[in-house]
């Protein structure tokens, strides 16, 4: 097996030919079989090279806008819950290769450890747990007492029971959550009420109570257990990786958010960068076209080559460019030309932007290599000659 892999070593890299090594050894394959397998693989790896001068960028760059073009300019929900919105189409696209900060709709894919994920009841109890909860999710109703300027919340006992919560540690969360607020249990239910306060600021510490956060992961607005072939997971409106995390029902190492800024800050920026290649993916697919994974790989390469994401706009990857025209060419170009006019920028024409703009030949193709004379002894002597 060792010699007829030495026979690749000049063709295949290395990382691939030790991999086809460890697949070979598993599954025990022919002589015969090895050098089939060898023969497609590297037909494969030539078909994946890149002819030198190739104009790589704006072949990706016509990659996608000819598809875009077709998208739909749709946002689809899932089944059932109109709540749970998902960008998708261009939109998505847009907001994917522009590296907006606030993605218009976050969502999470929830997977659980094995012994959580089979049961649909006990899977249900964790999505509630997930969803995050405020005092008027439990409550019925919110009451303004105007004798003792004070508010009364009756509590729902069912739906604090399903959320594993008593009426003790609700009276604890709120006292933590409404600073230099009193707050009792009664038998009404529970009463909140505040030292010297008028009824306009009564009022205000009702609509204050009602939106005070007492469980679950912030953030996390809905939530919906689907099944996948033998398993639950939960979808999520809304994103928050890093308490998601905490809860020890989850599986931590399968958990995937539509938010690339939040894994790049979670997870680190390798995560994300394969997470910009999975939403770019993701929309493409659903729109059934078919633009070739190298070209997602090479915009996510350079979203995320200096450490942080950068998206393609004036402020991120176009704005960083050296040449002064090829900045100009993207968007507001008088404000590049001047400013590079008052600080006397010099512009080396490296690239194909601004050879286009100057009617010059592109450093791509015939126009990459540059023809040098090498000029002999023997030549040199008879050129003087002449001179002479």
């Amino acid at each position: 097996m060792s010699d007829l892999i030495n026979e690749y070593k000049d063709v295949l890299p290395e990382p691939i030919l030790n991999e086809v090594k460890s697949e070979i050894e598993k599954r025990k394959l022919t002589k015969d079989k090895m050098k089939e397998v060898l023969e497609k693989i590297k037909e494969e790896y030539e078909t994946a090279l890149v002819d030198p001068g190739e104009a790589i960028g704006i072949i990706t760059a016509e990659s996608f806008g000819e598809p875009s073009t077709q998208m739909t300019l749709n946002v689809k929900h899932f089944a059932g819950v109109a709540e749970m919105n998902v960008t998708l189409g261009l939109p998505r696209l847009i907001e994917i290769f522009d590296a907006t900060k606030n993605p218009s709709t976050p969502a999470m894919e929830v997977y659980l450890k094995k012994e959580y994920a089979k049961d649909a009841k006990v899977v249900r109890k964790i999505a509630y747990k997930l969803k995050e909860t405020k005092l008027k999710d439990v409550a019925s109703e919110f009451l303004i007492d105007i004798a003792k300027l004070s508010v009364r919340v009756v509590i729902d006992k069912t739906k604090l029971k399903d959320l594993g919560m008593s009426e003790t540690e609700l009276v604890a969360v709120l006292s933590a959550g409404l600073r230099n607020i009193q707050v009792r249990s009664t038998k009404e239910g529970i009463t909140l009420k505040g030292k010297e306060m008028a009824l306009n600021e009564t009022y205000t510490l009702k609509e204050k109570a009602k939106n005070t956060f007492i469980s679950g992961v912030k953030k996390v607005t809905h939530v919906l257990p689907v099944k996948r072939g033998g398993e639950f997971v939960i979808l999520t409106a809304g994103s928050n990786m890093k308490d998601v995390f905490e809860i020890k029902e989850v599986d931590s190492s399968r958990v995937m958010s539509n938010d690339i800024h939040e894994i790049a800050n979670v997870l680190g920026i390798e995560a994300a960068r394969q997470a910009i290649i999975n939403e770019a993916s993701k929309v493409i697919n659903n729109q059934g076209l078919d633009v070739d994974n190298r070209h997602i790989m090479l915009i996510s390469d350079a979203m995320t080559s200096q450490g942080a994401i950068r998206g393609i706009t004036r402020t991120g990857l176009t704005g960083e460019k050296e040449s002064v025209f090829a900045r100009a060419s993207f968007e507001t170009p008088i404000k590049h030309l001047i400013n590079a006019a008052m600080t006397g920028e010099k512009d080396r024409l490296n690239s194909v932007i601004e050879n286009v703009i100057l009617n010059q030949p592109v450093p791509l193709g015939t126009g990459l290599p540059d023809l040098i004379v090498a000029v002999n002894g023997a030549l040199s002597k008879k050129k003087n000659e002449r001179i002479n």
